[in-house]
């Protein structure tokens, strides 16, 4: 590589890092910017975030008969009450454990619980660096049996079960998982772009000089 004028040679770039070599009249000196950038770390912090709190609710769903049953009725309330919110509760279209209803239905269980394992495996199908998303074609599909079965029932076609229920929910909450965790991971890796470029800039090492 031809050297620049006043003999400096041009700063070079490889991958992530950044290496600076300045030839002065006293020798050369290498100076290296700051490590890899905040995103790859932070879209990690995200994925971890998103798999524990699917996980959690997932654990209090399955969690409120069980204290229901063993006479924590007013923490089994709470979550009851947390979930009525977002869910039916009809006790005839809900899993039961230890004579007591789960916190939703049969199919929002299914998409919970869809969603909860779809988190924790992500990484290993889908990179967090990546940010961009299947195409809405898949989403729109895994949506599909989920669309019949409730059309089916409602038409009084036939009558679902709950395993058809949680089923079709626990597919698309799967599904829902590469669209919502690409998201996440893009708004935290801007985060980290807008509110740690100043901190990075600060701590870059300058180029030594000798005195």
């Amino acid at each position: 590589m031809t050297p620049g004028r006043g003999g400096e040679i041009p700063e070079l770039k490889f991958g992530v890092a950044r290496v600076s070599d300045v030839v002065t009249a006293n020798g050369r000196h290498s100076v290296s910017s700051s490590g890899p950038p905040a995103s790859a770390s932070y879209a990690t912090v995200t994925w971890a975030i998103t798999a524990t709190i699917a996980l959690t609710l997932v654990a209090m769903i399955i969690g409120a008969p069980l204290f229901q049953a063993t006479g924590h009725a007013s923490f089994a309330s709470t979550i009851y009450k947390a979930f009525s919110f977002v869910c039916h509760q009809i006790p005839e279209r809900s899993f039961h454990l230890a004579g007591h209803q789960f916190a939703v239905c049969s199919r929002c269980t299914g998409l919970y619980v869809g969603f909860a394992v779809a988190a924790v495996v992500y990484p290993l199908a889908y990179s967090l660096k990546r940010i961009d998303t299947p195409r809405r074609r898949w989403l729109i599909l895994a949506a599909v049996p989920l669309l019949i079965d409730f059309s089916l029932t409602y038409f009084g076609i036939w009558s679902n079960t709950h395993l058809t229920r949680f089923l079709t929910g626990a597919l698309l909450g799967a599904v829902a998982v590469f669209y919502v965790m690409p998201g996440l991971v893009e708004l935290s890796s801007a985060f980290a772009r807008r509110f740690g470029r100043e901190p990075l800039e600060a701590n870059t090492p300058r180029p030594y000089r000798d005195p």
